[in-house]
């Protein structure tokens, strides 16, 4: 194996445990799993300290039904090819989805009968 040696200006200093966590890392994972690896956490850094990490299913699909009516539940669940396309633009993943749909489902039964 040949040996590298990398020198970096980082914006604090790393104690320790920290630089040895880095040598082992380093030392143990191929260099393209390390660049995806800092890749996404690069972006994730990014996007929190812009204020857009919105993490979690859980939290989309609360955006999506938290005011829907009865109604526009039913025109959804009726219109539901036309809805997977517009959450599929937005990024949505297929589980994502389909829970969206059984809480539009859940809600369009719970309508009071007239």
């Amino acid at each position: 194996m040949k040996e590298f040696e990398i020198s970096l200006k980082l914006s604090e200093s790393p104690n320790s445990i920290q630089i040895k966590k880095l040598k082992n890392y380093l030392q143990d994972m191929p260099i393209e799993k390390i660049l995806s690896g800092l890749k996404f956490a690069n972006n994730r850094w990014e996007a929190q300290d812009a204020g857009v990490l919105k993490v979690g299913r859980k939290s989309k699909v609360n955006k999506e039904i938290h005011s829907v009516s009865v109604e526009q539940a039913e025109w959804r669940l009726k219109n539901w090819k036309l809805m997977i396309a517009n959450y599929r633009r937005r990024g949505y993943s297929y589980p994502t989805i389909s829970r969206i749909k059984k809480h539009l489902v859940q809600l369009s039964k719970n309508k009071p009968r007239s």
